[in-house]
């Protein structure tokens, strides 16, 4: 019998992009409200009670109202694709790279992470846990991301505006992802988080500067990237890279992908690294990480409908 998937909040940017994912899937029964019905507390609350998993790509007020629509008793599991329950207790945080793919299978409530967060977390929180960092560093993180993230508003300040170049905000040094970023990685400090928008509809490169010499850390470039090899070697869409091109491009037209890469740069002396990833926002850091949860708690392949990275 195929599992019936409620999609609320379809017609939002992550909520398409699960749509085509999940597209002549026979394991899946998806249901969507139309125009008429999606903003409809009543259909909403209805289809919220007969899906077997639901998916909520909505603002976090909206996400914490579906939560409270569909009620504590209700078998309903959840995927939230917001930020609105990422640290909140008896969430599980859906990165099955980080946290095992048995606790996604058995989750009833599933958080997707952050798309900075995705980034910072894959190249950080290994190397937090292998003690080769020390996790009350002072951290920082540099990111840019293409326009799709912002959501339909951003797309269309974008699409309207082609003099934008570069934009870079969260400056009131509180942005959202910080408090996942800090819990997910065991960090006693919240990174410097310097977050920017570029002109491109998708796509992201997220960057942790790292100064060993200046940590006095028991630790080397080398042995960072051998763990970080160690720790992805097993896993479908983390690749850790063994050799660095001489640039790393964020294109206008980049293609979807659920993919997830990780580099380490390391300074002739080998004092300075940065750790680099390079993910598509919708892509691992949203829409693909949210298959790739539905995928795991319905027993089905775990990258089944999603864009494989090319080898």
């Amino acid at each position: 019998m195929a599992t019936n998937v409620f999609i609320d909040g379809a017609a939002g940017t992550t909520g398409l992009e699960i749509h085509e994912r999940l597209a002549g899937r026979d394991a899946f029964e998806v249901t969507v409200l139309d125009d008429a019905q999606r903003k409809d507390t009543g259909a909403r609350a209805e289809a919220l009670d007969a899906a077997d998993i639901a998916i909520l790509c909505l603002p976090d007020d909206a996400a914490r109202e579906a939560v409270t629509l569909l009620g504590e008793s209700a078998d309903t599991r959840i995927i939230d694709a917001s930020s609105a329950h990422r640290t909140a207790q008896g969430w599980t945080y859906g990165f099955p790279e980080l946290v095992g793919r048995k606790s996604i299978a058995n989750a009833t409530r599933v958080s997707n992470p952050g798309c900075y967060p995705t980034g910072f977390l894959a190249l950080l929180a290994p190397l937090i846990r292998a003690r080769l960092l020390p996790a009350n560093a002072p951290y920082s993180v540099n990111a840019v991301s293409g326009f799709s993230g912002g959501g339909n508003a951003m797309i269309e300040r974008y699409e309207n505006d082609r003099g934008i170049a570069f934009r870079t905000y969260g400056l009131d040094l509180a942005h959202k992802h910080l408090p996942e970023m800090q819990q997910q990685a065991g960090l006693e400090f919240p990174p410097v988080f310097a977050p920017s928008v570029i002109p491109a509809y998708r796509g992201m490169l997220v960057e942790v500067p790292l100064s060993l010499a200046a940590m006095r850390h028991s630790t080397s470039a080398g042995k960072i990237m051998a763990a970080l090899q160690e720790y992805y070697a097993d896993t479908p869409l983390v690749r850790v890279h063994d050799s660095l091109p001489a640039e790393l491009l964020v294109r206008r037209d980049e293609p979807a992908n659920d993919g997830l890469d990780l580099y380490v740069a390391v300074s002739p002396d080998e004092t300075q690294v940065r750790l680099i990833a390079t993910l598509d926002n919708l892509g691992k850091g949203a829409s693909g990480a949210a298959v790739q949860s539905l995928n795991l708690m319905t027993g089905q392949p775990e990258t089944e409908g999603l864009v494989l990275p090319d080898n």
